[in-house]
């Protein structure tokens, strides 16, 4: 029963019970702190040692886990506080401690998540010229459909990253209530035939499925060893692209017999079942919730007043501007102050951009030149997963046999360490795009042009990786705000794309505004050579501490 103590399932058979069921271990009566309260000490207390507790946990070498259990003695300051912390280097509650079983049903739900708000994206793109045929409007406006939802999204981590950071809300309650709400919200985007009303329904349902697509990694990072991460962070960055590829290939098909709110129900079939889940098997990831709770038990329990958690001690000081600040502001600020990160939240968000402009490029070149159906042009979205599958490998293989060996032997590299791999592979992206740009004509074969697009897709993948990694590296103090502004940055450049993409290709034709976008990431492409051998002098210029 503890697999579901901590879920939101959990919670309310709680509430119901009255607390008798779903108990915590301090909740059950008789229960008594597993150390001695007389003997709580300062800091200079005999609590294991930050190695000791590695070793035994094995979090950083990959070492079996749990071999020795070491009780953990709360440290207490001269004040009275009792500092609560994990009752030993086993404990259950630690998320680092869970099961590899358990680590990878919390890893996929948290990947179903983020799956069915990204396919709620592009679902909807083989429905605009049914659209427009039953609201009689143009295609700018039914395109909108596509572009709102994806700048929703893009309002979302600017106010769910910070909200995640607060102690007394940590990640689950945010998942569970937005989660819901986005479910009931795509009701209506299925129902309606009203395009004002579709308009506002996608926008907010959007805006309140996004939390997975910021925190997500946040919550990898409470649960998974170092030495894992990046792989689980790697399939996740996949989702994210291969969740609106998918969109408009099952969709495609549907709408072929079916009108276009199919394409809304459908994912509302998705979104459903992953809203269940959720909430019945999705537990709180946070060490600083799991913990804050804790010590609220432990007043309860013991009468002691003096039980507090770090993390409670650190929300007492968190005030409403200091929260704002950090999470709006700054990231803001240091993109403006900063060349590094600038460039690193451009090109992140030209790649998201060029990659929603295939959404209007697609049907211009194979609906219209090649007379590929509705459920056929769809299918052109397979070379993303198929990019995908080229991508990927690589990716692993580096981590393993180049990555972590270098990590293990040298230690924390410099920043600019991170940027190595996607030095060769930042000119596939231009290639890719000339190839596809050149070769979109009814004179020449699909299949060439696709081939193009296999090539971007698989150098896209790695670029944004490999600036995701730099940015966490470069100021890992502001990393949490920075992924923030680089995801709202990315979503609202998607968004526009969507709407500008189509008239710039029809006004230069496919193959010349292809072209454009192909010498703009020729362009990033030199910038981001300059990047690595400047990177160190423009760092020691900057006013922001990188460590």
């Amino acid at each position: 029963m503890s697999i579901f103590r901590d879920t939101a399932f959990g919670f309310f058979l709680r509430l119901l019970s009255g607390n008798h069921l779903m108990k915590f271990p301090e909740d059950i009566p008789g229960f008594v702190p597993p150390f001695p309260v007389d003997e709580l000490k300062g800091s200079d207390s005999s609590t294991p040692s930050e190695s000791d507790i590695e070793k035994t946990l094995g979090q950083e070498v990959g070492e079996t886990p749990h071999l020795v259990s070491l009780v953990i003695h709360p440290v207490k300051s001269k004040d009275g506080v009792i500092l609560v912390d994990w009752y030993s280097t086993d404990d259950p509650d630690n998320p680092y401690n869970w099961s590899s079983s358990r680590k990878t049903i919390v890893s996929a739900l948290i990947c179903l998540l983020t799956f069915s708000v990204y396919y709620g994206s592009a679902a909807y793109a083989p429905s605009i010229p049914f659209v427009m045929e039953q609201f009689d409007c143009s295609e700018a406006v039914a395109s909108l459909g596509l572009a709102i939802y994806v700048i929703g999204y893009g309002f979302g981590p600017l106010v769910w990253s910070p909200l995640s950071e607060i102690p007394a809300l940590g990640r689950n309650t945010l998942y569970i209530a937005t989660t819901f709400i986005f479910t009931l919200l795509v009701i209506p985007t299925a129902l309606t035939n009203s395009l004002p009303a579709f308009m506002v329904a996608r926008f907010l349902c959007a805006f309140f499925g996004s939390p997975p697509l910021s925190t997500s990694p946040a919550s990898f990072t409470d649960m998974i060893p170092l030495n894992k991460l990046p792989y689980v962070l790697a399939m996740w960055s996949a989702i994210t692209t291969l969740a609106p590829a998918l969109g408009p290939i099952i969709a495609g098909y549907t709408l072929q017999s079916k009108d276009w709110h199919w394409s809304m129900l459908e994912l509302l079939w998705i979104a459903s079942p992953v809203c269940v889940c959720v909430f019945f098997f999705l537990p709180e990831t946070s060490s600083d919730n799991i913990l804050l709770r804790r010590a609220a038990r432990l007043r309860r329990v013991t009468g002691n007043a003096n039980y507090r958690s770090q993390s409670e001690i650190k929300q007492a000081t968190m005030t409403a501007n200091y929260i704002l600040f950090n999470a709006i502001i700054k990231p803001w600020e240091m993109n403006i102050l900063d060349p590094a990160i600038l460039f690193s939240t451009v090109y992140v968000a030209l790649l998201y951009a060029i990659f929603y402009s295939f959404f209007e490029a697609f049907p211009l070149v194979f609906a219209a030149m090649h007379g590929f159906s509705t459920g056929a042009s769809g299918l052109a979205f397979l070379t993303i997963p198929l990019g995908l599958a080229f991508a990927i490998p690589v990716q692993l293989i580096h981590y393993k046999y180049y990555l972590f060996p270098s990590l293990v032997k040298n230690g924390p590299p410099v920043p600019e360490f991170w940027l190595r791999t996607s030095l060769v592979v930042s000119f596939l992206a231009p290639i890719g795009l000339f190839i596809f740009a050149w070769t979109a004509s009814s004179d020449i074969h699909w299949i060439v042009p696709l081939i193009g697009v296999v090539l971007f897709q698989a150098a896209a993948y790695q670029l944004m990786n490999a600036q995701f990694a730099y940015i966490a590296n470069i100021y890992p103090k502001y990393a949490a705000s920075l992924f923030a502004a680089n995801a709202a940055a990315r979503s609202w450049l998607a968004g526009g794309a969507i709407l500008f993409a189509r008239p710039m290709f029809i006004q230069l034709g496919v193959g010349g505004g292809v072209s454009v976008l192909g010498g703009v990431m020729a362009l990033c492409s030199g910038l981001l050579w300059t990047l690595y051998y400047t990177g160190a002098v423009l760092r020691k210029r900057s006013r922001f501490v990188s460590t």
